[in-house]
């Protein structure tokens, strides 16, 4: 609402301002509890119409300000800002304002209230004071302060006598600021009546408040009205004030805090009313405290100092020398904060014409010293608490440019005073400021004409200045060399009439020179040069002045035509040079080559003669006068000899030096390098010797540098440049290579970068030598510590050069050698580096070589189309490391492929300028290698990868795959992914052409894969292989078959790799099926020995094809394909199993099966039987048949499948479960393998038989519509020359009756006749088939129609008769079985069934003592068929009772009873029945033939003895008697009752 009124006053209306007013007014006293945010909302809305509507405010906030009330809180506050925003209309109000407030002084009683009371009475006399003051823009021109003087006194007593004294700091404040604006309205006589108080009662709130702004504001206020009144109580009250507001200005201030700031500012305004009232006084009080032992003191007083000079000039005019002679302590202060402060003062007194006093000068000295100042390192950057000396010259230099260029006074002061501190060397850094001082005031000297601006010239001041000027280095120390020269310059005309003309053109770097040939005058040379030999010792600490001086030397000697005088000078440089200052070396060589421009022949001379003489030999000094100088001593002098050599050589004239080189200078230098430990160049020297190595590197690069410039350098032949070659590896391969800290390298490598451009050229062995030591050097050092450089020793800065001077001679050997095998041959050093394990030799590396290649690709100049034959493998060195864990070294690396893609375009005819599109692509995709994700790296190495592709030509294309393999092996593991993801990317591109290769792809691939162990190396390598199939499946289907058995792991996971597209893996398995089924499964073997039985060896290639098949099937990926050709391979596969049964590994192989199954990671046996095994199950398992191959591993259906000698029963229980759990895949299944019952192999005939016979036990092959063709096949195999074919055959065409009963009837005829044949088997030894054909009659039989069995009943009746007594269980149990159930079609032929009832009834009877159980069950089964057939109704009884299969037989007791009904029933048979028993006496069973003679003695006895029920114990008893023992007695009985 303010900010909206405040906006908009100007168009507010009455009305609307009315209801605005009234509003307000409402919410600000609608409460009357103090509510902060909202009251003071309203109340600044009131203060902001009032500034239009004074009037109309007033009216509305005067009705809630009734005398005798005391107002609420917002009233007050409300008068109170009105009165300071508006002014003019809000003072008329205020004497009855006041008149109305003054009672409710006394009736406030709380803080607040006290508090807003003095918060008005402020503003009110505030805006009292400004009314008055403007009493000409004032609507009452009438209005004087007296007219509040009463009211104001009357308030003043009521604050100072009650509320002054109140312990709530916040309300003292209140008041003693209410105080200060007060002071200005009370009555003279009053306020000089309450000075005596008022002044103590405000200086004692300085103690009890941390907080002094307003107590220093009020304090000032009170001051000045006291000031104005003429008071004279101050003079009393004066010690106090100083002694308390001194200690407030020593206090620093704190920026952060900007009351601080305030309280300063106030209290020197006190201290400017007391100094302009009292200033002897304030002066004596504060120049003794300059002298204080405390800093802050010391400052605090100069600040004083500072404002009085300042604010109270007239006060303080006749106190000038007293005021700069006190300064003498301050200007000696080493303070850099008391420094501060002295030129703040110095600045002040410049204004006011202090320093045009006597005394003046030494405040300027201080001024220019303090601009000389050297850098502090310690704290680099200022802080205003604790200034630096950095801070403190920037603030004197600050002040000398403002008082030369501002301070008009100043300017006859400054000129030419300031001449006097250019040539003291003390003063060097301050050389900027002063030039420039001085170029400001020579403009305006000039301005003022006539010859203001000359000045007595002394030609010691000009020497100076030019030894100041720093030529070489202009902007050296802040510019001073430029501002040196623009102030000789202006001052040209006082140095020598002749140089106005010259220097009005150009003040040039080659000042002297040209100055010199200027004056053409011999002897002002000769006065010259020595003059400046003399200023020599002067520049002693200052190095580069003194260097540039030595130039300047030299420079004159070159011009002096006398050769006495300049052999004189050389010689007097040579004894008084101060070689243990190792930068004066630089200045004294460069004054020895510059002379030798025209006096090579003198200096050279000098040189040796010096190196001769006793003074190189012997030290001169005060104390040691011809003392024989150190062995550090004369290793120096050496060194600055050697520098002077190299010197020499680059200034001396090229026609004459190389003359000279070899006999006088590369002689010299030698001797003196090799003279300590050697005798010849090349020498080690120990680490000490660092600044002899230095100089000696440094003099051969000049040397070097200088041949190369000489017109007859190609005809030149260095004939030390082997052994200086020699020199500068060995001082590279002594460097350690675990920092660097000297520049030997650096030099070093620059040194062997001019040596490599000279004749005669390097051997392959040196070049190997100097590549590998430089990289060595340089790319082994530890990467740069950030911390390390901290200490301003150039670590950085020196690598970078060091790095530099590597490039530069790699360059220069490539250079000499701008060929493909050049730039393999520089590679073949770089390669380990690049590929290195640590990051930053790979960076480094890497810059190098895109430097290299860029280079190459520049000077590449191709004149006919030759091959770049290493592309490829120089490519694969680099494409990997666009993916570096360095994002440097990947963008680098993009670079080096982009400038090899350009090299090879080149190579084949294209011009150096030409753009490609694809290549220049390579520059966009930089920018996906910014960022370390890996799928935006690896995505940008893959469309890399597509550009290498399209642009490598065929040829390298091999070479570029089999380099790029290496990669897989980076230590860095980005890279050897990018290794892969590049192969990958390059063989989808360009593999189809690489048909031929894929074999030893293949083997590499396997090899890498052996070599590293990284997952990702393993996953990439399994694309790579699934890549080449989908484009060469044959070709890789192959190769891997011919990888030795047993696979490896590494093998087994490139098979693996097949199964990622169905479509492809679909393909394998075919192929992989082909394989199994196109070579026999195994050989024949015998044994050496004779009579040695053959054994069947299996065959390599469809052992490697099942192993195959099993790796890829082990691949979840493979389910579909899997899927797609389930019968193929379960038929291809379990005809394999059936094919390995018994099979031996081959003998080359067994050595192996051992070794891995020794071997804990061995996981499958190599064995045949047993490898196609695992390999049906995994088929299985991927093929979706986990339950049956789950069943037939719970049966033990494979271990059976293992068995030679009851694998078939193995292949059953897999029909079973085929049945029962994939029933929708047999129609392919069998389809696939009633052909193979025609295999020529017995055991493939043998598994596809027992397969097939077992699936028509299930009802699966009748739904399926699979009976017919199934049972005709079984049908057909019963004349197959393997009998257990024909045995599964027939049992088989047996299990129709368990699988399909109802189609039993319909082809009953066919079947009988099967099971008759297979009874009637010629071929049946051991009547197998016999058995099986019994045993599947008996289950067809209860299927089949009467008529069907009846007309072969007797047949098979008397044909299984006489296995009834077989010595194979089987056979008796199976035969009796049937026998049994033949029972049950005899109705239509009884007497003729019934007769081979009889024939076999003492048979069956005997045989229930038969040992074998099943045999007796057997027995039990016949018997009861047979008794309804018998026509004795009690025998069928006693048949169908006893012997049943639950119940346990008394044989003795139930012969008893059978043999009454036999004889009672069938007297006729006796006979019979006694010679069928005889023939048993004989049997082989002992229980049998026991059974026999008894049978006979109850049968004689059953015919003269009634029967008798088996039920009466006693006869019972009599019959277990006469039936124990079973032999002897019961023959007795026999033969007792025949007689």
């Amino acid at each position: 609402m303010e900010t909206v009124v405040k906006n908009n006053i100007s168009s507010l209306d009455k009305s609307t301002a009315k209801v605005v007013i009234f509003l307000a007014s409402n919410e600000m006293t609608k409460s009357k509890e103090v509510v902060w945010e909202w009251q003071q909302a309203a109340s600044s809305v009131l203060v902001a119409v009032g500034q239009r509507f004074i009037n109309k405010v007033m009216e509305e906030v005067l009705t809630k300000f009734q005398p005798g009330i005391l107002p609420h809180y917002f009233v007050m506050q409300t008068f109170a800002n009105l009165a300071v925003s508006n002014v003019f209309g809000m003072v008329p109000f205020l004497n009855s304002i006041l008149g109305t407030m003054l009672p409710m002084l006394g009736m406030a009683k709380q803080d607040h209230m006290k508090s807003v009371f003095c918060y008005a009475l402020q503003h009110f006399s505030e805006s009292i004071q400004e009314y008055v003051a403007n009493l000409d823009q004032a609507p009452d021109p009438t209005v004087r302060k007296d007219t509040f003087c009463n009211e104001i006194f009357s308030a003043y007593e009521v604050l100072f006598n009650s509320w002054l004294q109140h312990r709530e700091p916040k309300l003292r404040l209140a008041v003693v600021e209410a105080l200060g604006a007060m002071s200005y309205l009370m009555p003279g006589e009053k306020l000089e009546e309450q000075l005596p108080k008022l002044i103590p009662a405000v200086l004692s709130l300085y103690k009890k408040h941390t907080e002094s702004f307003y107590i220093s504001k009020s304090l000032c206020q009170i001051l000045e009205a006291s000031v104005d009144i003429g008071s004279r109580s101050l003079d009393v009250q004066l010690d106090a004030l100083l002694g308390t507001l001194h200690p407030q200005i020593c206090t620093p201030a704190d920026p952060a805090v900007p009351l601080t700031v305030k309280n300063h500012t106030e209290v020197l305004r006190c201290f400017t009313v007391l100094a302009c009232s009292f200033p002897d006084r304030v002066l004596t009080f504060l120049l003794p405290k300059l002298e204080s032992s405390s800093e802050r003191t010391r400052v605090g007083t100069l600040l004083i100092m500072r404002q009085i000079i300042n604010s109270a000039p007239s006060q303080m005019e006749i106190k000038k020398p007293f005021i700069l002679s006190s300064m003498k302590l301050p200007l000696q202060d080493s303070n850099n904060k008391v420094r501060r402060a002295v030129v703040q003062v110095i600045s002040a007194m410049a204004h006011h014409g202090y320093l045009e006093q006597p005394g003046g000068e030494a405040m300027l000295e201080f001024l220019v010293r303090q601009c000389a100042l050297p850098s502090d390192p310690q704290k680099p950057l200022p802080d205003v608490d604790d200034p630096t000396s950095d801070s403190v010259r920037s603030i004197s230099v600050n002040t000398l440019l403002l008082l030369s260029t501002t301070v008009d006074r100043m300017n006859n002061v400054l000129w030419p005073y300031l001449l006097e501190f250019i040539t003291p060397v003390q003063f060097t850094n301050a050389l900027t400021p002063i030039c420039k001082s001085l170029m400001h005031l020579s403009v305006k000297k000039r301005e003022e004409g006539g010859n203001a601006s000359l000045i007595p010239y002394d030609l010691n001041g000009w020497y100076g200045c030019a030894g100041k000027v720093v030529s070489s280095r202009p902007y050296t120390g802040d510019g001073r060399g430029a501002a040196a020269l623009r102030l000789l310059h202006a001052l040209c005309c006082s140095v020598h009439p002749a140089l106005e003309q010259l220097w009005s053109k150009r003040v040039p770097l080659l000042l002297l020179q040209e100055t010199l040939a200027a004056v053409s005058d011999n002897a002002w040379i000769c006065h010259f040069v020595t003059e400046m030999c003399r200023q020599l010792n002067g520049y002693n600490g200052f190095p580069t002045e003194k260097n540039f001086l030595y130039k300047c030397i030299g420079t004159t000697l070159r011009a002096c035509v006398s050769k006495e005088l300049v052999q004189k000078q050389l010689q007097e440089l040579l004894e008084t040079a101060r070689y243990n200052e190792e930068a004066e070396w630089e200045g004294l060589a460069s004054c020895f080559g510059i002379c030798a421009i025209n006096h090579l022949e003198e200096t050279l001379a000098k040189l040796e003669d010096f190196v001769r003489s006793d003074v190189f030999k012997k030290s001169v000094g005060l104390f040691s006068i011809f003392k024989d100088r150190s062995d550090h001593e004369v290793e120096k002098i050496k060194s600055a000899l050697i520098l002077c050599y190299g010197f020499v050589a680059v200034h001396a004239p090229r026609e004459l030096l190389l003359s000279r080189l070899e006999a006088d200078i590369l002689k010299n230098i030698s001797q003196y390098f090799s003279t300590k430990v050697g005798s010849r160049m090349g020498t080690r020297r120990t680490p000490g010797d660092l600044t002899l190595k230095l100089c000696l590197i440094r003099s051969i690069a000049m040397i070097s540098r200088a041949v190369r410039g000489s017109t007859k350098c190609t005809d030149f032949v260095l004939g030390r440049k082997a052994e200086l070659m020699a020199q500068m590896v060995e001082f590279i391969k002594a460097e350690p290579l675990d920092s660097m800290r000297t520049p030997v390298r650096q030099w070093a490598m620059v040194t062997c970068t001019h040596l490599v451009l000279l004749e005669p050229q390097l051997s392959d062995p040196d070049r190997t030598e100097l590549m590998d030591a430089c990289l060595a050097g340089v790319l082994a050092l530890p990467p740069l510590d950030p911390l390390w450089d901290r200490d301003g020793d150039g670590g950085d800065e020196l690598f970078a050069d060091t790095l530099g001077a590597l490039q530069e001679l790699l360059k220069t050997l490539l250079q000499r050698s701008l060929t493909p095998h050049g730039l393999q041959d520089m590679f073949a050093h770089l390669g380990p580096w690049i590929k290195s394990s640590k990051q930053h030799e790979r960076q480094r590396a890497v810059e190098l070589s895109a430097a290299l290649l860029d280079f190459y690709l520049g000077r590449l100049n191709v004149s006919t189309v030759v091959p770049f034959y290493n592309l490829g493998v120089l490519i694969a060195l680099f494409s990997p490391r666009c993916s570096d864990s360095v994002g440097s070294v990947r963008q680098r690396a993009v670079d080096c492929v982009y400038s090899l893609l350009y090299i090879q375009l080149c190579y084949e005819g294209f011009a150096r300028d030409h753009r490609d599109e694809m290549v220049e692509g390579l520059k966009a995709l930089k920018r996906g290698l910014e960022e370390p994700d890996f799928t935006v790296l690896f995505r940008t190495c893959t469309n890399i990868a597509k550009v290498i592709g399209k642009r490598v030509p065929p040829d390298q294309l091999m070479s570029l795959l089999l380099s790029m393999f290496e990669g897989l092996a980076d230590p860095d593991k980005n890279c050897s992914r990018a290794a892969t993801v590049m192969i990958n990317a390059l063989l989808k591109e360009r593999g189809a052409v690489l048909q031929d290769k894929v074999p030893d792809i293949m083997s590499i691939i396997h090899g890498k894969l052996q070599e590293v162990d990284e997952e990702h190396v393993h996953k990439a390598a399994q694309q790579t292989v699934y890549i080449l199939a989908a484009q060469h499946t044959g070709v890789v289907v192959s190769s891997l078959l011919g990888s030795a058995l047993p696979f490896d792991s590494h093998t087994c996971a490139m098979w693996r790799a097949l199964a990622a597209e169905p479509s492809l893996t679909a393909q394998i398995l075919e192929q992989l099926l082909e394989k199994v089924t196109r070579d026999v499964p195994y050989k024949e073997s015998r044994a050496f020995l004779l009579g040695g039985s053959s054994e069947r060896v299996a065959t390599p290639l469809p052992m490697a094809a099942t192993c195959a098949l099993h790796e890829i099937m082990s691949a979840p990926e493979s389910g579909p394909a899997v899927l797609g050709l389930y019968a193929p391979l379960f038929v291809t596969l379990l005809l394999r199993v059936s094919c390995t049964v018994g099979v031996q590994l081959p003998k080359s192989l067994q050595g192996r099966e051992r070794r891995s199954s020794s071997h804990a990671a061995a996981s499958r046996s190599l064995q045949p039987c047993s490898c196609a095994v695992q390999t049906l199950r995994a088929m299985l398992a991927r093929g979706g048949s986990e339950a049956v191959a789950t069943a037939v591993g719970s049966a033990g259906g494979w271990e059976l499948m293992e068995n030679p000698e009851r694998h078939h029963e193995g292949v059953t229980v897999l029909a079973g479960s085929m049945a029962r759990h994939a029933g929708p895949r047999l129609p392919l299944i069998v389809k696939s393998l009633i052909p193979t019952l025609s295999s020529a192999f017995d055991s493939q005939r043998v598994t596809a038989t027992a397969f097939l016979a077992e699936l028509l036990s299930s009802n699966v092959v009748n739904d399926l519509i699979l009976l017919e063709n199934v049972m005709d096949s079984m049908t057909g195999r019963q004349k197959d020359p393997c009998l257990l074919v024909r045995v599964l055959a027939l049992r088989g065409l047996g299990n129709i009756a368990v699988g399909a009963p109802e189609k039993v009837h319909k082809h009953g005829a066919k079947l009988l006749a099967s099971m008759v044949n297979g009874m009637d088997d010629r071929d049946d030894p051991n009547n197998l088939v016999a058995l099986e054909a019994m045993t599947s009659l008996s289950k067809l039989l209860e299927h089949l129609e009467e008529r069907d069995v009846r007309a072969t009943l007797l047949h098979i009746a008397i044909r299984i008769r006489p296995f009834f007594d077989s010595e194979q269980p089987d056979l008796r149990r199976s035969s009796i079985v049937l026998f049994g159930n033949l029972t049950k079609f005899s109705e239509g032929d009884c007497e003729a069934f019934f007769e081979q009832i009889l024939n076999g009834l003492v048979t069956l009877l005997l045989h229930l003592q038969d040992p074998k159980p099943e045999v007796v069950r057997a027995c039990k089964f016949a018997l009861r068929m047979c008794g309804p057939s018998m026509g004795c109704e009690g025998l069928c009884d006693m048949f169908l009772n006893h012997l049943r299969e639950d119940r346990s037989l008394h044989y003795g007791e139930f012969m008893n009873n059978v043999c009454k009904h036999l004889v009672s029933s069938y007297p006729e048979m006796l006979t019979r029945l006694v010679l069928t028993n005889l023939f048993y006496f004989k049997s082989s069973w002992v229980d049998i033939r026991a059974a026999a003679p008894m049978f006979i003695g109850k049968a004689v006895i059953g015919k003269a003895v009634p029967v008798v029920p088996l039920n009466d114990p006693k006869e019972s008893i009599s019959l277990h008697f006469h039936s124990s023992p079973p032999i002897g007695k019961e023959q007795l009985y026999s033969l007792h009752f025949s007689q």
